[in-house]
């Protein structure tokens, strides 16, 4: 007989157990998160009924641990410029790596080039529909895979994401949050509560439901429509043991690295890198520099460089991250200077 996990339960958030879920009960959340979102959803373009599956791809790829609000300018200008895989790979990585922008995890451009010439070369110039397909296009995992087969082509697919994961684990596992990563348990899980009419509305509510209402930070459970059977509301919210794990930003490599892509990027929009930068500005001392050569650069380039040399010092740092730059495809060196690559 299936059961849902109630108030006497008390589940331990180390628990790798997750609850089957009466019928009466799963039936109220489909229906009620499905209502929601045909009313409280937001207006994203992606979400267009005439959206192309390859827009779709790249929103889910640029909004990969980044807001909406940043993502949503960076998508229209490049859907405008790129606006089919073939587009995106006939273009210089360098200039996509600028119109990346200040997005974060530039890498994530490069990859997005890369199925972008798969699916130019080898697949007529067309998003695969299923997720078998669609992950083994270079750079392009689970999720994506099944948010892409699920939203662009309305295939049934079990969208994982951590709102997704958040909502389902509160409401039925009573955990706060769930753990870094989803095993073969909570998939197989997960997939059990996707229903087989509105599977499209269903994923892309049980998303929308943890980014406005059910959130990771302060959720509106007054305002939650399910507050009355959610085993984590009925547990009284109790708190994880374990803090989640947040990444530093100020002073971190992450953060230098950032900086560094920067002046990459100004370069490229100045023109400044037709030779590239010369390393020397990164990691000459001031009272060493041949202050020509910050003369000889743009004023949005040589701000830049004054930014990196405000975060740090240290010349063999900065020398180890332009090399890892280097090596992670985002910059190349010629000659003894920089510059974002051309290939």
């Amino acid at each position: 007989m299936t059961h849902r996990a109630g108030p006497e339960s008390n589940p331990s958030e180390s628990s790798t157990t997750f609850p089957q879920v009466a019928e009466p009960v799963l039936r109220r959340v489909q229906d009620t998160i499905i209502a929601w979102f045909e009313e409280a959803a937001r207006d994203l373009p992606w979400r267009h009924p005439d959206t192309s599956a390859w827009a779709i791809l790249v929103s889910e790829i640029m909004s990969q641990q980044t807001p909406v609000s940043r993502v949503e300018p960076r998508w229209r200008a490049w859907m405008d410029q790129w606006p089919t895989p073939a587009d995106l790979a006939a273009a210089p990585t360098a200039e996509v790596l600028h119109a990346w922008d200040r997005l974060g995890y530039p890498r994530r451009a490069l990859r997005l080039q890369d199925a972008a010439e798969v699916i130019a070369a080898d697949l007529d110039n067309q998003v695969p529909e299923t997720t078998e397909e669609l992950e083994r296009l270079p750079g392009i995992g689970s999720y994506t895979a099944a948010a892409v087969s699920s939203f662009a082509f309305g295939r049934k697919a079990t969208v994982l994401d951590t709102n997704v994961r958040r909502v389902l684990v509160r409401l039925f596992a009573g955990r706060e949050r769930p753990t870094t990563s989803p095993g073969r348990e909570e998939t197989a899980w997960a997939a059990n509560l996707v229903p087989d009419v509105k599977h499209v509305e269903w994923n892309a509510g049980v998303m929308e439901f943890g980014a406005l209402v059910c959130t990771a930070r302060n959720p509106d459970c007054p305002a939650c429509p399910l507050h009355d059977i959610c085993t984590w509301n009925q547990l009284g919210r109790p708190a994880s043991a374990t803090k989640p794990k947040t990444q530093k930003w100020a002073g971190t490599d992450r953060q230098l690295r950032g900086a560094i892509m920067d002046v990459l990027k100004a370069a490229h929009a100045a023109g400044d890198d037709r030779h590239g930068v010369s390393l020397d500005v990164f990691t000459t001392s001031v009272t060493e520099l041949d202050p020509t050569l910050i003369d000889s650069l743009s004023e949005s380039t040589a701000a830049a460089v004054a930014r990196v040399r405000e975060l740090s010092a240290d010349r063999d740092r900065i020398s180890r991250l332009m090399t890892d730059l280097v090596t992670d495809g985002l910059a190349q060196k010629i000659d003894g200077r920089l510059a974002l690559p051309n290939r």
